[in-house]
């Protein structure tokens, strides 16, 4: 299938302000872009791309005072299939993980291990190893957390969710992560597109969504707690640590969102 992707997002900056964007599609689908999503800026800007250390795109732009639309419309080939399910995968012992995922054992901004640990191993300790051990933390985190926008916070961290028991995608994200890293097992936070490809209405509003990605059996899996059932199209464009690594934009000044809309389509 082919699949619309794109954004528009609207800031009031009151003076001139440096931005960082991590918007375009990752590199991983390269492959499958029919149309780039290219950023767009108005007023137009100059625009400095870079990698950043875990190789996602980024951009750099100085807004002026005013209004500023950021903007971009893609089109990506995808297979049409679920996120991929592997039962079977085992988990590695931490001493025969790859040096590059031990960095996804450790506590982070928004992923306070040391605080959860004792939670994690009394909830999990006795769940199989492996595969069945991360789905038994996403089967936890999709119950104990109730999804509402309204609980949107952008200060929220995992050990916050968990007493709080209400947040958005990427709180149910931050929460797996933690636990999984409690238990030994590498975890990154995943932003990117994910529309209704089959998913019966009714639909909320579309938006970024963020999940997680855990590595066994050799290589890392999708995970999804808000919906905790293998979705199709997802389109990657962000990995890190947490969402401290990924943020959409960060602003280096004071600003006020004006518009904010994401589509994510499947194209006849």
């Amino acid at each position: 299938m082919k699949i619309r992707v794109g954004y528009e997002i609207i800031y009031e900056f009151p003076q001139p302000t440096p931005v960082i964007m991590v918007l375009g599609v990752h590199f991983t689908r390269a492959s499958d872009v029919i149309a780039p999503d290219y950023l767009t800026t108005s007023p137009s800007v100059p625009i400095s791309p870079y990698r950043d250390v875990y190789g996602n795109w980024c951009s750099r732009i100085v807004a002026p005072p005013g209004r500023m639309r950021l903007s971009a419309d893609g089109l990506v080939r995808d297979s049409g299939l679920p996120d991929v399910c592997a039962p079977l995968a085992c988990q590695h012992l931490v001493e025969d993980l790859p040096a590059e995922a031990l960095i996804f054992l450790l506590g982070s901004r928004y992923c306070e291990t040391q605080r959860l640990s004792d939670v994690a191993w009394s909830l999990f300790e006795k769940s199989p190893p492996g595969w069945p051990r991360v789905q038994a933390i996403c089967d936890f985190v999709n119950c104990h957390i109730a999804f509402g926008y309204e609980h949107a916070r952008a200060t929220m961290t995992a050990w916050e969710v968990f007493n709080e028991g209400k947040g958005v995608c990427r709180d149910y994200a931050h929460l797996a992560i933690a636990f999984c890293r409690c238990m030994n097992i590498p975890a990154r936070y995943c932003t990117g597109f994910l529309g209704d490809i089959g998913v019966p209405p009714p639909y909320g509003p579309m938006d970024f969504a963020g999940w997680f990605e855990a590595y066994l059996g050799g290589q890392w899996y999708t995970f999804d707690p808000r919906n905790n059932i293998p979705r199709i199209g997802r389109v990657l464009i962000a990995q890190g640590r947490d969402a401290a690594d990924v943020p959409i934009t960060h602003t280096f000044g004071p600003n006020t969102l004006i518009s904010f809309k994401v589509w994510t389509d499947e194209v006849s």
